[in-house]
């Protein structure tokens, strides 16, 4: 497993290159942070005019601006940090042959940089939210549980994927491919209620549907969704755990193929 005793030493570095990702995310751009809420408005008014004006998806009686962005918020933290995490070693060959640190900093950088980004993106859920005139309820008490999700399964993922990319480049190009497609895979652009009963069981083995059913139901003050929320959590636990022994495996090897 991994050693979170030698991670401790290393804070501060972790802190540094969270914090140099984020600068060099919006360096020399006019718009700043403001493109964290300026992104994800553009798509969901995309996805509002196609799939709420043209195709006039059943949202079932939930505004379509409101169903999509307390899923696409999310969902852009997760796609984003799984994408940047999964080359995150390959991409860092050169830091990695110069000098020794936990290898599993370059994973975690994204994790929590992109962190901050989702927290900024907030404000715009809590716009909407009130926009509609959405009242919280108890339901709400259940987020941090869907939050923990959120960053678990991403990170997950990446153990197994930044490992699998050290010996097989191919990963780096098959990911632009499937998180292009994985979003129609998710409920961003249409509720989960869409997908036929039969087929239910099979479409909850995503463990990215439980997160945003999770945010939906937590706003929204609708029931809970357990049996999505406890797959994405089998998953993404069984995923870590495996990840990370693996990881550590590869660790002895990454420089010497990178």
């Amino acid at each position: 497993m991994l050693d979170w005793r030698e991670l401790q030493q290393y804070v501060d570095l972790l802190y540094f290159m969270v914090w140099r990702a984020v600068k060099v995310s919006y360096a020399q751009s006019v718009g700043g942070f403001a493109w964290v809420i300026i992104q994800p408005v553009l798509q969901v008014i995309v996805f509002s005019l196609v799939f709420g004006g043209l195709l006039s998806v059943d949202t079932e009686g939930i505004p379509y601006p409101l169903l999509t962005t307390l899923a696409i918020i999310p969902w852009t933290y997760m796609s984003a940090t799984m994408n940047e995490a999964s080359g995150s070693l390959v991409g860092n060959a050169q830091m990695l042959a110069k000098i020794y640190f936990p290898r599993i900093i370059f994973l975690l950088t994204p994790v929590l940089s992109n962190l901050i980004t989702f927290f900024v993106s907030l404000l715009l859920i809590g716009a909407v939210l009130v926009y509609y005139e959405v009242q919280l309820t108890l339901q709400v008490l259940y987020l941090p549980l869907v939050f923990l999700l959120m960053i678990i399964n991403p990170l997950a993922i990446s153990l197994w994927l930044a490992s699998l990319a050290i010996r097989f480049r191919d990963v780096r190009i098959i990911m632009g491919y499937f998180m292009r497609m994985l979003i129609y895979l998710v409920p961003v652009m249409y509720p989960s209620s869409q997908i036929p009963a039969a087929y239910r069981s099979y479409y909850i083995l995503n463990p990215f549907v439980g997160v945003i059913e999770g945010y939906r139901s937590c706003l929204l003050g609708e029931a809970l969704h357990w049996d999505s929320l406890a797959v994405s959590a089998g998953v993404g636990i069984v995923l870590l755990l495996s990840g990370a022994v693996y990881f550590k495996r590869m660790e002895r090897i990454i420089v010497d193929v990178v």
